[in-house]
């Protein structure tokens, strides 16, 4: 199957604490159930999931069961464009990732390869964060 599918799990700031590239083939539902399986342990202080639409009924009671966080769905395209608070905060990093030439286009043949290079990334973002151009 050509092309990939990342899922990440930011904080306030944009900055990623959780990512999982898988092949596009994977439904939206499996793969953020993945990602929060793999991490709700590791993370005790979230309270609250924000997810696009795409996430079904089956992935809101996976975090409600098993991880016991509060799940919270933009709007449908039907009920028009709605901006959610904080939704801009993911859509803003998927938007740093293009600023780095090997994550614009899917190089990679591997996913681990397509997660070191976001990892990557987000170092990169992290450092120049803290220690600006003059």
């Amino acid at each position: 199957m050509n092309g990939r599918k990342r899922f990440i799990g930011v904080d306030s700031l944009g900055l990623v604490w959780a990512l999982s590239v898988v092949t596009a083939d994977v439904q939206d539902r499996d793969g953020g159930c993945g990602l929060l399986g793999a991490v709700r342990r590791l993370l005790p202080r979230v309270r609250e999931v924000i997810a696009d639409s795409g996430f079904s009924k089956r992935f809101q009671e996976f975090v409600h069961k098993t991880c016991r966080w509060k799940v919270t769905i933009t709007a449908n395209a039907k009920d028009g464009f709605k901006v959610h608070t904080r939704r801009w905060v993911v859509e803003r990093t998927f938007a740093w990732f293009v600023r780095y030439r090997r994550l614009v286009v899917d190089y990679e043949y591997h996913t681990e390869t397509s997660e070191a290079m976001i990892q990557a990334a987000m170092t990169h973002r992290m450092l120049r964060h803290l220690h600006p151009k003059r």
